[in-house]
């Protein structure tokens, strides 16, 4: 394959390493240091990619085991960048539904663990198939759906206001009046409607 082509189709999946490298090192300066490494490794190594195969799958993979050697092996991560960070500064609260929500979105899932965030983001945000996610961690495609599952129900537990993603939301006044009749408890009588 002619240099410029593999270029240009390692180009296209530059936004994407980005956004993986910024949830694993928690900083956009860092994140771009990690991305830039793994876009050399990348180029100097083109003779390893096989014409035919996922490559956004195999960057993935170089951005990961650069991130596992560089950061978690030699500690190089100072301090930890909340996912939006910039957005904590604005002067004014946000005026749509969406934006709040989205806001929202960020937080909790940074309140996910580390392997079920590489997997949403790998997943649910950029499209990988299953075993290209399995691939690039290096772990069984059972246990990217297994992280994937956790990470979905804890985001919805989040979203719903739940404070820790595990607990169940607090019964509403008329739930418990109905829960104490179904448990025959005597001396409750049920909510006038």
């Amino acid at each position: 394959m002619h240099m410029a082509v593999f270029a240009e189709m390692v180009s296209e999946n530059i936004p994407n390493l980005r956004r993986y490298a910024r949830v694993l090192v928690r900083d956009s300066v860092h994140a771009e240091d990690l991305v830039q490494d793994c876009l050399e490794r990348a180029i100097s190594r083109e003779h390893l990619w096989r014409e035919g195969t996922n490559l956004r799958a195999w960057l993935f993979t170089i951005l990961h085991n650069l991130y596992i050697n560089q950061y978690l092996r030699h500690g190089s991560v100072g301090t930890m960048v909340p996912l939006l960070d910039e957005h904590n500064h604005l002067s004014s609260p946000a005026r749509q539904y969406h934006s709040v929500t989205l806001k929202d979105l960020a937080r909790a899932f940074d309140r996910l663990p580390e392997q079920e965030q590489q997997v949403v983001l790998m997943v649910g945000v950029d499209g990988m198939q299953y075993e290209d996610a399995a691939a690039a961690l290096g772990v069984p495609m059972g246990t990217v759906k297994s992280r994937l599952s956790r990470a979905r129900r804890r985001l919805r537990r989040l979203m719903d206001g739940e404070a820790d993603g595990e607990t169940a939301r607090a019964p509403r006044p008329g739930e418990l009046a109905i829960a104490a009749i179904d448990r025959r408890q005597p001396g409750v009588t049920p909510p006038k409607p």
